[in-house]
């Protein structure tokens, strides 16, 4: 991941990928995009169209922004435990609606913090968030660090 570019780019990926939140699959999908940036694991963006009907509920606010992508918006992310009752996790997917013009692929996809999930999963390998509470990163065992979010990275 030190080699990944900054400005990000945008891969296609076709691993499977799968998420979920409590006893329900949020997503399931092979046709994410991973966007690559210096010094960050990927963040996966999935397809909304690969996403459980009713999983995610778009918030107002808050709203950031990124320095290459533009403004992102937020969701809620609801699923549910094995008794039935409802586990939201709070601001935890992002979109980018109208994305700088570099970034318009990722219209149509969202991309869900992972360790505000029970589970996220690439290609059977459970995930590891990125560390620190802004980063989105997907950590799996093909990516090697120190990542940007990690205890002495706050300089970088």
């Amino acid at each position: 991941m030190w080699d990944y570019p900054r400005p990000p780019a945008v891969r296609p990926s076709s691993e499977h990928v799968v998420v979920r939140l409590g006893t329900t699959v949020v997503a399931d999908t092979r046709r994410a995009l991973r966007v690559l940036e210096t010094s960050h694991p990927p963040t996966y963006y999935l397809p909304l169209a690969d996403v459980a009907e009713g999983a995610l509920v778009p918030l107002d606010a808050p709203t950031t922004v990124c320095e290459f992508k533009g403004r992102a918006t937020y969701a809620d992310v609801v699923g549910r435990d094995g008794d039935g009752s409802p586990v939201v996790a709070r601001a935890a997917a992002w979109t980018y609606p109208e994305p700088a013009a570099r970034y318009t692929e990722l219209v149509g996809h969202v991309a869900l913090y992972p360790g505000r999930m029970t589970l996220c999963t690439v290609d059977g390998e459970p995930v590891v968030a990125q560390a620190g509470d802004f980063y989105g990163g997907w950590r799996t065992r093909r990516v090697v660090g120190p990542f940007k979010g990690e205890a002495g990275t706050r300089a970088w």
